[in-house]
């Protein structure tokens, strides 16, 4: 590699290596990594012949283990509110099987391992167009995944392992590595990595050959769990969806609206009826207008895709404009939007052709970065403590959803940027370099 690579590798390493070490120090802690913490349980109460998905079973095999429950109200809702699939199962049961300890320990490492290998695959389709911008992108989203590492939540598996499959698929290298990935990360979270499956599927040709491949690879992976769970629990369908009621229900752990607990901390629900709720706090109302300006923009990108000529630039530019969107359909939480990195390649593209779109592009990116950041989240979170807006006045809403929660705002301008780019690009690509000189050279090989 030349010197400039290995620069990029040593500040990638080192981005990734203080959200590693700094939340593994918490996630290790005794009261640490409850996401994690979660799914262990939940495994490890089927593996014991109980309902996951009963509150009560789930906490009498915590106590049985000799594990403490979180008295802390959102805590113990996050550790005894199962709201998985079964089909999580098939990765999780292998970790339920062992110690704690050493369960924990072993999926921080194994987290952390494809994390730093999903940023150093994106730096490596961005640094094509533009090495510099697509660094800098990276080492903020890095730098800012403390949380992550610390409450050891799926989220971060699953992103890294889509990310790993798109550099598979678009790369056409390691292809029936990049479909276990994905049908991994569609078993595990498929809120998360389901509209990436479905841009391959649309995309036609050999790329919906392996979205297909990925389907039917899901189903085989999942089918057994689902069987063993319904053997375990055959009510688990009711269960589920009580639990998913019971979490996003006015006041709950997962809830949108104003009146929900996490509605002020870093770990705040990111969709789109979180802002939409600040006006009418009524699921009927937030939920309906949701679902069709998302609904909106997933028709219209839907049509471009199927209608285009299939091109590597087309599709940062699809994948860019559907991962924010990802996020605002339904529940998300800021850790999910590390799938944001699938939105630097397109970002360091359109930079490197130049002009205003290049400009709007980069600043539009790195606030989505930014914004879902650790750290510039606590900043968030303190300086808007003690702030208090109308709930009455116009004004004091909209101050509310700017100031307050400015994800999913950022995420909707994000959506509509890329997809009015994406709409905008009838005429053949230009698969040439770039005009910059800082921006000459390849990625990580």
């Amino acid at each position: 590699m030349t010197k400039a690579r290995w620069i990029a590798l040593v500040l990638v390493l080192l981005s990734g290596g203080i959200s590693v070490l700094w939340g593994s120090a918490i996630g290790l802690t005794e009261s640490g990594a409850p996401d994690f913490r979660a799914v262990y349980y939940g495994a490890r109460c089927l593996i014991e012949y109980h309902n996951p998905y009963e509150v009560s079973e789930l906490e009498g095999v915590y106590r049985a283990d000799g594990a403490e429950l979180p008295s802390d109200p959102i805590q113990r809702q996050v550790a005894t509110v199962f709201i998985y699939l079964p089909t999580a199962y098939i990765f999780i049961v292998p970790f339920a099987m062992l110690p704690y300890g050493a369960a924990q320990a072993i999926w921080l490492i194994l987290l952390a391992g494809f994390f730093i290998l999903a940023a150093l695959l994106a730096w490596n389709l961005g640094a094509r167009f533009a090495p510099g911008v697509s660094l800098f992108l990276i080492c903020i989203l890095l730098a800012n995944s403390e949380v992550l590492f610390a409450g050891g939540n799926t989220a971060g598996l699953v992103v890294s392992l889509c990310m790993v499959a798109v550099w598979c698929f678009l790369k056409d290298r390691f292809v029936p590595a990049g479909i276990l990935c994905l049908a991994a990360s569609l078993a595990i979270k498929p809120h998360d990595a389901g509209l990436v499956w479905l841009y391959f599927l649309l995309a036609g040709g050999v790329y919906r050959k392996r979205a297909l491949q990925t389907l039917v690879l899901t189903i085989a992976l999942g089918l057994p769990a689902i069987l063993w769970t319904t053997h375990v629990a055959p009510d688990w369908m009711q269960g589920l969806q009580s639990n998913l009621s019971a979490t996003s229900a006015h006041g709950g752990i997962n809830g949108p609206g104003p009146s929900s607990i996490g509605s002020r901390r870093i770990d705040m629900v990111v969709d789109l009826q979180s802002i939409v709720s600040v006006f009418g706090d009524d699921p009927r109302v937030y939920n309906s207008v949701s679902y069709l300006v998302c609904g909106a923009l997933l028709l219209v990108w839907s049509v471009r895709t199927l209608r285009s000529r299939f091109s590597e630039r087309r599709a940062w530019l699809a994948l860019a404009a559907i991962v924010p969107l990802t996020m605002l359909v339904t529940y998300h939480r800021p850790w999910d939007a590390k799938l944001l990195l699938l939105a630097v390649p397109a970002c360091a593209m359109l930079w490197a052709e130049g002009g205003l779109t290049g400009w709007l592009a980069l600043m539009v990116t790195a606030a989505g970065i930014v914004l879902t950041g650790d750290i510039p989240l606590t900043i968030l979170a303190i300086l808007t403590k003690s702030l208090r807006l109308s709930s009455v006045e116009l004004t004091g809403r909209i101050l509310t959803v700017v100031f307050m929660r400015p994800i999913p705002l950022i995420l909707l301008v994000m959506s509509i940027f890329y997809l009015w780019v994406y709409l905008r690009r009838t005429g053949p690509d230009r698969e040439s370099g770039t005009s910059r000189p800082f921006q000459q050279g390849g990625g990580l090989t």
